[in-house]
């Protein structure tokens, strides 16, 4: 664990974030007039959920889906102009 005073940590930002990005450090104190002030560390790992099929096989589409699409669209958009 690495501590960093505010000044150093505002000058070196990128690099001291890039070190705990590669796991180089898994958190550096940033510290104000020598007492630890805050912590930087890296976000965790957001899961990747899949979304595209998630329902395949537990509903059947009816034939008749598209039958009122003209319908639809006219109570979407209005009455056709002339």
């Amino acid at each position: 664990m690495q501590t960093v005073n505010i000044l150093e940590a505002k000058t070196q930002l990128s690099r001291l974030v890039q070190r705990v990005e590669s796991g180089a450090e898994t958190e550096i104190i940033i510290a104000r007039n020598g007492r630890p002030a805050a912590r930087l560390v890296p976000l965790a790992a957001q899961p990747v959920a899949q979304r595209i099929g998630v329902a395949a096989g537990r509903f059947q589409v009816p034939e008749s889906i598209d039958l009122n699409n003209a319908l639809v669209e006219q109570l979407f958009a209005g009455a056709p102009s002339p």
